[in-house]
């Protein structure tokens, strides 16, 4: 199967402006933790003069990037599954258990989105910190962004765990990192 992400950005951007249910606030998130991680890489490759472990940083960075474009996809398959569980006949007697089904694959989702952000916000400050400085303002760019995936991706969890009348574990774990990504940020646009 071709990725989204295997096309112009252009025609991404479209599809995300379009009148489609996805790609949508799931996948504009994965993207938004993507590029941060990317970013990120970038600072890091950049830094192994200043910063022991910058080579570590940069493979690990790679492999958060992967990952977080895995989820543009990821995502709207479950949003998919969702929509399909929905369109049920009412009479259905699995409706219900697949709707719950649906909509708790599709906090998940979200959920690792919250994970990557707050492990790349955290890896952001600390080459904001102590990496090339002619890099910090994407070391800063890259924690920023990494909040804004975690921030988005976290409402998205809430969304479908309120939704689904799911337990609020999921919720809990999103917000939890989200906090991470949060002080990570802040710390990397201190001066």
């Amino acid at each position: 199967m071709t990725s989204s992400l295997d096309q112009p950005v252009t025609r991404f951007l479209d599809q995300v402006a379009a009148r489609t249910p996805a790609p949508g606030g799931g996948g504009a998130a994965a993207l938004t933790g993507a590029l941060a991680a990317g970013l990120a890489a970038m600072a890091a490759r950049f830094s192994a003069a200043q910063l022991p472990g910058a080579g570590e940083l940069a493979s690990r960075a790679d492999q958060l990037r992967h990952r977080a474009a895995k989820l543009v996809d990821e995502d709207a398959q479950v949003y998919g599954s969702v929509l399909d569980a929905f369109a049920l006949p009412r009479h259905d007697e699995q409706r219900e258990q697949r709707i719950r089904s649906a909509l708790e694959r599709a906090a998940t989702v979200p959920q690792e989105m919250t994970e990557i952000a707050a492990q790349v916000a955290e890896m952001a400050a600390q080459l904001a910190a102590g990496g090339n400085p002619n890099l910090r303002g994407d070391s800063v760019s890259a924690a920023l962004l990494a909040e804004a995936s975690a921030r988005c991706a976290a409402c998205l969890v809430d969304i479908n765990v309120k939704l689904g009348g799911l337990g609020d574990d999921l919720s809990r774990r999103a917000a939890d990192c989200l906090a991470a990504a949060h002080a990570a940020a802040r710390r990397a646009t201190a001066e």
